[in-house]
Order: structure tokens, then C-alpha cells, then sequence
């Protein structure tokens, strides 16, 4: 089985609209629903509030509840379904989403452990991926999409963007493809000029 890599989409504490608006973030990926779509998904997560965790357990009993963490009863695609997680980190009880692959049983204990180790981190750092990841995350669906027939064939597919370039204007780039002013100019003020993390 292929491990899909862990990783935080967002950063701050989602309200209600935003964790609803990550829940299917890829929703404008091109051919929806023709392949497994399973590894966009699978290893995403977020931090939400209490109010949003406590919304989510009442919506339906959850398929399971294990200590600090129940599963959703709804799949999102394949074996893919939320799990929501209450943990004790630095002495502050926080409540966090993710996707996890529950045909591997111990994707939601991964899951758990990498969400511990980031957020225990001393220093509030970001890597280049989660500034990215940030940027898709808070997008509104109108300036984020696919790179379509019009790009060239080992584009088509990737996470575009809408950017300020300056005396061109704004332009569609690749996400991936974005220069460190490009990025700091679409993150918030308090995000801005957060160090480089080291990806773990």
C-alpha cells in the first residue's frame, strides 16, 4: 500500500463556512467522479473549533468513536471519510478534521501522531507546501481551477491560480509555480512573514 503523505491545508482555526468549504476543496477538479480520487483527499487536515467538532458529532452517530477521535458514517470517496479528532497539546485541548483511508487501520493513529508533532512544534514556522496549500484552502472557487486543454499537456490537471503580475495584470499561474513574492503577497499579514519550516 502507498503511503499518502500527511498534510496540514490550512492554517488558523477553521469557522464553520471555511471547514464546510474545505470538506471538498477539489470539488473543481476536472473529470470528477471518472477515477479514484482517493490520495486528494487522504491525509489532509485542519484545525476547526469546538463548536464545529461538537456540530459534526451530532449531525449522525458516527460510524465509530475511539477515545479522542470519532468517524464520520459517511464516506467522502472510496474508503476515505472524516475523522475528527479532540487532543490535549501543550496543556490546550484542540479539535482537528482529517481525511484518513480506513481500509488502512492505522491511518487514523498516523494521522493523530503527525497532527501532535506539527502543532508541538516550539517555533511557529510554515513550509513552502503549507503556504501553498493555505493559498488553495482559503481561495475563493472563482480565482482557483485546473489548468485545462489551453496549457500544455504536462500541465493540465495541476491547481492554477489567480495572480497580481505586476504591470500584466492578474494572470492564471500554476499554484506550484507561484515565486516566494507571489506567495507572500496572497497569505494574510500574520502568515506573511512567518519563517521557513522544514518539512518533517
Amino acid at each position: 500500500m502507498t503511503r499518502i503523505p500527511i498534510r496540514k491545508i490550512y492554517q488558523g482555526v477553521a469557522d464553520r463556512r471555511q471547514m464546510f468549504r474545505m470538506f471538498d476543496r477539489h470539488a473543481q477538479r476536472p473529470n470528477r467522479w471518472e477515477s479514484d480520487d482517493s490520495a486528494l483527499y487522504s491525509g489532509e487536515w485542519f484545525e476547526t473549533g469546538p463548536s464545529e467538532h461538537d456540530y459534526m458529532f451530532e449531525i449522525l452517530p458516527p460510524l465509530w468513536i475511539r477515545g479522542e477521535m470519532f468517524a464520520m458514517r459517511e464516506f467522502l470517496t472510496g474508503s476515505i471519510t472524516s475523522i475528527f479528532f479532540t487532543l490535549r497539546i501543550d496543556g490546550r485541548v484542540r479539535h482537528f478534521h482529517g481525511y484518513c483511508d480506513l481500509s488502512d487501520k492505522d491511518s487514523c493513529h498516523r494521522m493523530r501522531a503527525a497532527i501532535i508533532e506539527r502543532e508541538s512544534r516550539p517555533v511557529r514556522a510554515m513550509t513552502r507546501d503549507e503556504r501553498l496549500e493555505h493559498i488553495w484552502s482559503s481561495s475563493h472557487d472563482d480565482y482557483r481551477g485546473y489548468a485545462g486543454g489551453e496549457w500544455p499537456q504536462s500541465d493540465r490537471g495541476k491547481r492554477t491560480v489567480v495572480s497580481y503580475s505586476g504591470r500584466q495584470g492578474t494572470v492564471l499561474k500554476l499554484l506550484d509555480s507561484l515565486t516566494d513574492a507571489e506567495i507572500a503577497a496572497k497569505l494574510p499579514v500574520h502568515l506573511r512573514y512567518l519563517p521557513e519550516a522544514i518539512a518533517a
